[in-house]
């Protein structure tokens, strides 16, 4: 007999008796209706007239799978996603949504279309933890009524088509040409601009024409080559120049 009220004790113990864990909140409802949280511990409950729901507040992820999206440049690219959130209000995670895992996989897809809809091509490849950013915060934004943060948003992958791919090879491949021929027609003419000036400074300053014929002469010698270049200064070209016109007077 004594066994027996021993049992009943122990069955009723743990009838009434919850476990509720350190990452978890208890919420209670009472004849069908919200009558309180509980935190973790051991936690009495009224068999029958009460009833306990566990939520697990600790930090989820969930996985958004390839997404199609039509850019606003006409480009269809294939996207997904990992979203982490928090559970912050057990209470409303119960109440205003039946499953919340399920709603924040579905929000988080129609979301991301929607953004990446919205820009791009080269926007979203250029600005893609901008882009994520702003689509965190607008997930964040709908599923705060559910009782839920979310933490992180991250754009895993953006598949572009392969045709697509070769034509911005190309594209990209052009405008590196165009800069490399940008840049040489920059130097070429900064390297004008300085000749020209080097052979004007020469020019106005009496006898450095010759210095500069001189020094080309030196370099000249030390070359271990056969021929020889005779230079003369203009100077001295014109003087012959001079003579020859006043003898055929």
């Amino acid at each position: 007999m004594f066994g027996y009220i021993i049992g009943i004790g122990v069955i009723l113990f743990f009838a009434i008796i919850k476990q509720i864990n350190q990452y978890e909140r208890g919420v209670v409802f009472t004849l069908g209706r919200f009558t309180g949280m509980r935190q973790p511990g051991w936690r009495p409950i009224i068999p029958v007239v009460q009833r306990l729901y566990k939520v697990d507040i600790r930090t989820k992820t969930v996985d958004v799978p390839n997404q199609e999206v039509i850019t606003r440049d006409n480009i269809p690219v294939y996207i997904n996603a990992v979203v982490y959130y928090k559970i912050h209000d057990a209470a409303k995670s119960i109440i205003e949504v039946e499953d919340f895992r399920y709603a924040v996989s579905q929000l988080a897809q129609t979301t991301m279309r929607n953004a990446v809809g919205e820009r791009t091509l080269d926007e979203l490849l250029q600005k893609r933890n901008e882009i994520a950013e702003l689509i965190k915060k607008d997930l964040d934004i709908k599923t705060d009524p559910w009782g839920i943060d979310v933490e992180m948003l991250e754009l895993k992958d953006v598949i572009i088509p392969d045709d697509l791919k070769r034509t911005i090879s190309k594209e990209a491949e052009a405008e590196r040409e165009k800069r490399a021929v940008i840049i040489k027609a920059e130097g070429d003419k900064v390297a004008a601009d300085n000749l020209a000036e080097a052979a004007h400074k020469l020019n106005s300053v009496p006898g450095a024409m010759h210095l500069r014929t001189l020094q080309a002469v030196n370099d000249l010698s030390s070359d271990q080559s056969n021929t020889t270049i005779w230079m003369l200064p203009i100077e001295v070209l014109e003087a012959v120049k001079g003579i020859g016109d006043h003898l055929k007077k």
